[in-house]
């Protein structure tokens, strides 16, 4: 019964340690907007976020067209600036700050 409840807690651990790396971050799509995005756009992040709805955001991010998006929005950023990794951080930070969500981030 020992053993059983120590594998149980190490499979535990591990798909906590794997679930909170395979998921998007919030908090860290703010923090790369903070410090990639908000100057050469010259919004804030609630401007940006704003600039569509959940439904929008979520449309974009699945027809592969995000970073095409953030260079509408910020001409000033290139779609080749936006790292790979970075864009389902930014993904949830629009999704979750988007004009419909009733959310306004802090930046």
């Amino acid at each position: 019964m020992k053993k059983f409840f120590a594998i149980l807690l190490t499979a535990f651990l591990g798909l906590s340690f794997v679930s909170t790396a395979a998921f998007a971050d919030v908090t860290k799509g703010q923090r790369l907007f903070q410090k990639k995005l908000k100057k050469p756009c010259g919004m804030t992040g609630a401007k940006f976020a704003a600039k569509h709805t959940q439904d929008e955001w979520e449309e974009i991010y699945e027809s592969g067209k995000f970073k095409e998006e953030v260079n509408k929005i910020c001409p000033k950023v290139k779609p080749e600036a936006i790292k790979d990794k970075w864009v389902k951080h930014l993904f949830d930070f629009c999704y979750e700050y988007a004009s419909d969500s009733g959310n306004v981030p802090s930046c």
